[in-house]
């Protein structure tokens, strides 16, 4: 059964491959300066976050109790959740209500018009079973499409579609149980023993076979791969709502819409200390409003992403028209984050109004790319921010992981941040752009350091300009910050 699946999965692969991604054409080489930006400055943030659209639901619910769902730890509710689900979208939208309880599950696919809705007490646990998650489907992994194990709440093409509610998702990961198959290089850090099983010889032939052009549904990395899938994943979706959940303890990235167009984060708490537990990573993604959330999690708290190297620039699609707003980022390698998968580029993001702390907060603002990964990042806009501790709290990367080893210069312009306050940083910048492709026109603008124990690395930028920017309350000036 789970063969013919696949091979349907793949049948389908192969028509839609052609398909444009939500109504858009995938690969157009029109420049991005020519597209027409529908955000342009904070003057216009509020009419843009009023312009992503939110599904809306008819009147109508079912409980997958009544599909036979129990919550106790001997039951599995998989097929109830399935049949209310069928239900839903059939009978035209509405709810599928999860009520009080714990209740058991494999992964959940959602379909148009379908509002998982997880009320007040309500915990959905997902089995850590891997072959709970097979037949494989088409995901993308750290920025590579391929047919890998199903997310745990996985959406594909579907419109119309949320989790929201006061309930908690538990992915059920932690030092036993997926978080170990990032390997024996993260033992000591993550204080997992080591193992056998890892992913990094899958990780490394997927990314030789997106470099080398392997068709997409040929790429069958699952059962022995050991990637990881991540928790929630809607794909080539339109008009996606996530609210009020809790999601805790992922396998690998938290919430990773992909390819999607009006997407909304509101008010969701994301708890997940694993390895690559990122906090949501919205990838090739139109119109994405992130507000009111919580992360502390143990990788980046939101990255923005667009594809890596040859599978990013083939998909040729950005993220981008991006609100981060009234949020709070703890533990993380990162608060707002662009890269490092970011081949098909990003433009128009827009954070403000935020709030980082933690003595494993990395860095607070942080753009990562590469030689390999190129990609087009402009017009980034930063306001309002208040930082207590931090590693380093603005990077922009030129040499990560890969380094300069590629033939595909970013180009990193048009980046304005205001009203930044860090109590606590090791450096306040650390920023590295090629001598040939320098990054271009960065300012900051009423930015306070008050406690620094480093000086800053700059260099190669173009443009570079400081305004009211004091450390340990003295005026700041650029030849003071210029290292090349």
């Amino acid at each position: 059964m789970q063969r013919r699946t696949l091979l349907k999965n793949m049948l389908a692969l192969a028509v839609i491959s052609g398909l444009p991604a939500c109504g858009r054409q995938l690969g157009d080489d029109q420049p991005y300066l020519d597209a027409v930006q529908e955000l342009t400055d904070w003057d216009k943030v509020e009419a843009f976050a009023k312009s992503v659209q939110r599904p809306q639901f008819p009147n109508q619910s079912w409980t997958i109790t009544e599909f036979g769902a129990v919550g106790n730890d001997d039951s599995d509710a998989s097929a109830a959740i399935r049949a209310a689900v069928d239900a839903c979208h059939k009978a035209g939208g509405g709810k599928v209500i999860v009520p009080a309880g714990r209740f058991n599950t494999g992964p959940i696919h959602l379909l148009s018009n379908v509002n998982l809705h997880l009320q007040k007490d309500a915990v959905l646990a997902f089995s850590t079973d891997p072959q709970r998650y097979l037949p494989e489907v088409l995901t993308r992994w750290e920025g590579v499409e391929l047919m890998g194990y199903s997310p745990l709440v996985y959406a594909f093409e579907q419109e119309n579609i949320a989790v929201t509610g006061e309930g908690t998702l538990d992915g059920c990961a932690d030092n036993d149980t997926w978080w170990p198959w990032k390997g024996k290089t993260s033992a000591a850090h993550w204080r997992i023993d080591p193992v056998e099983y890892t992913q990094k010889p899958a990780r490394d032939k997927l990314f030789a076979d997106a470099e080398a052009g392997v068709p997409v549904a040929e790429r069958i990395y699952a059962e022995g791969a050991f990637l990881r899938p991540p928790f929630i994943q809607p794909y080539r979706c339109k008009k996606v709502l996530v609210e009020g959940v809790t999601i805790n303890n992922s396998p690998f990235w938290l919430l990773n819409p992909v390819l999607c167009e009006d997407v909304t984060i509101s008010g969701v708490t994301c708890h997940s200390h694993g390895p690559n537990s990122d906090g949501c990573d919205p990838e090739s993604c139109n119109r994405v409003l992130i507000e009111d959330c919580l992360f502390d999690t143990g990788d980046d708290c939101i990255a923005l992403k667009s594809g890596r190297n040859a599978d990013g620039r083939r998909i040729n699609e950005p993220v981008q028209n991006v609100l981060v707003r009234n949020c709070e980022m703890r533990d993380g390698h990162g608060g707002l984050v662009i890269g490092s998968e970011i081949s098909g580029g990003a433009r128009n993001i827009y954070l403000e109004n935020c709030r980082m702390s933690s003595p494993n907060l990395e860095r607070a603002v942080r753009i990562k790319t590469n030689s390999m990964r190129g990609g087009l990042i402009e017009h980034i806009r930063v306001r309002n921010v208040e930082v207590g501790q931090v590693q380093d709290a603005i990077v922009v990367n030129f040499y990560y992981e890969e380094g300069d080893a590629g033939q595909f210069d970013p180009v990193v312009r048009d980046i304005q941040i205001e009203n930044l306050n860090v109590a606590q940083a090791i450096h306040a910048m650390v920023i590295r752009g090629f001598e040939r492709a320098p990054i271009n026109n960065f300012s900051l603008k009423d930015c306070h350091f008050k406690q620094v124990e480093k000086a800053s690395v700059v260099e190669h930028v173009a443009g570079l300009q400081l305004d009211n920017v004091t450390m340990a309350g003295k005026p700041l000036s650029v030849n003071e910050v210029l290292t090349a």
